[in-house]
């Protein structure tokens, strides 16, 4: 699995990794979420024209039909390529969409989730950043909080991650990793497929991340926990990060 992944383009990749996620009985949510919260507009747009060219099916439609509710309807906004491109940002327009955070969810009895998830997967990560902070300005509290406060299940875990990425992408990875290899036995498709995929992006930052929060290597925790040819092809990403 690692040597397939490295040998295909990373949209077609993550493409085969969402349809497995999808495919067959029952739905891994928790592999939708990391890659589909943690793409840029750019990358999700490849995404969805890798994944209709291969599967002859949309991806909105796959998604659609494998999940439901709030959740459906974020993944779909997200990956009909809505979001706004890095680099855009509107400052007054932050201020504005933190407080329609704020009314939407802690400023009322109960919440309107629809106005979460139009914010979240709509506005730009650098844009986002800026309504996170005008959000503690305004509130004394984080995103974070309110989320937790205020949203659950699979809605909760897709923009509590939308909101990691956007403060620092590699503590995400970091802590998936980190998850992958915990406890007994490993995570073996998550620990291929993080390591894979952003091993030509951000693997460095990750490894860097990963050894301040667990005081220890990323190299050296998969090296314990994995063998043979598998062990010596992810060591070799690793250390060539």
């Amino acid at each position: 699995d690692v040597i397939v992944g490295l040998m295909m383009p990373p949209a077609k990749y993550l493409c085969k990794q969402l349809h497995k996620a999808m495919d067959g009985v029952g739905t891994n949510e928790k592999t939708l979420i990391e890659i589909l919260c943690s793409l840029t507009n750019e990358q999700m747009h490849d995404v969805v024209a890798n994944y209709e060219e291969m599967y002859d099916r949309p991806l909105a439609e796959h998604l659609c039909s494998e999940t439901s509710g709030s959740f459906r309807r974020l993944l779909t906004m997200i990956c009909i390529g809505g979001r706004d491109p890095q680099g855009t940002v509107d400052p007054d327009l932050a201020v504005e969409q933190a407080n329609q955070l704020y009314n939407a969810g802690e400023g009322k009895l109960g919440s309107d989730e629809e106005v979460f998830y139009k914010i979240l997967a709509h506005a730009s990560f650098d844009q986002l950043e800026i309504v996170f902070e005008e959000y503690k300005s305004l509130t004394g509290r984080t995103i974070e909080q309110a989320l937790k406060s205020e949203l659950s299940g699979e809605l909760y875990d897709a923009l509590s991650s939308i909101v990691e990425c956007v403060q620092m992408t590699p503590h995400f990875f970091a802590k998936r990793l980190h998850k992958a290899m915990d406890g007994v036995g490993t995570d073996d498709a998550s620990l291929i497929r993080i390591i894979v995929c952003r091993s030509e992006i951000d693997l460095q930052n990750i490894k860097d991340e990963f050894e301040q929060m667990y005081n220890k290597s990323l190299y050296s925790v998969v090296k314990g926990e994995t063998s043979g040819d598998y062990k010596r092809a992810l060591l070799a990403l690793i250390g060539d990060a």
